[in-house]
């Protein structure tokens, strides 16, 4: 009975303390800008790709921002890189992924990257 019952613990400790980290990756349509752009020849240049990142830390579940603020943040950081002032730029493919890592729940940190593609319009 007492071996069953530590190979039943050892199992359940194996298992919760297996893996550190979560990963999760979310393609929306984040930006509701409708928008009518004419693609019907070459108009256009791939400028290359922009990434923002924002982090927090909880110990013993208690830390600073939410995901909703997080996300905002990381959204700016992005913005900012992509400098879409200059030109006729604009995002596409944007992406939001969101890693989960530590030993819960003692301490995690969450992180939650944005990254897009920039598009310049030429006439």
């Amino acid at each position: 009975m007492k071996r069953i019952r530590n190979a039943v613990f050892g199992l359940a400790l194996l298992f919760g303390l297996g893996s550190c980290g979560v990963n999760q990756a979310w393609i929306l349509n984040q930006n509701q800008n409708n928008t009518q752009v004419n693609l019907g020849s070459n108009n256009f240049q791939v400028l290359g790709q922009v990434k923002g990142a924002a982090e927090v830390d909880y110990i013993l579940i208690f830390g600073g921002k939410n995901r909703r603020s997080l996300f905002n943040e990381a959204y700016s950081a992005m913005i900012e890189e992509a400098d879409l002032t200059s030109g006729s730029r604009t995002l596409t493919n944007i992406l939001t992924e969101e890693h989960i890592g530590g030993i819960p729940p003692f301490y995690y940190k969450r992180t939650i990257t944005v990254s897009g593609t920039v598009v310049e319009f030429t006439r």
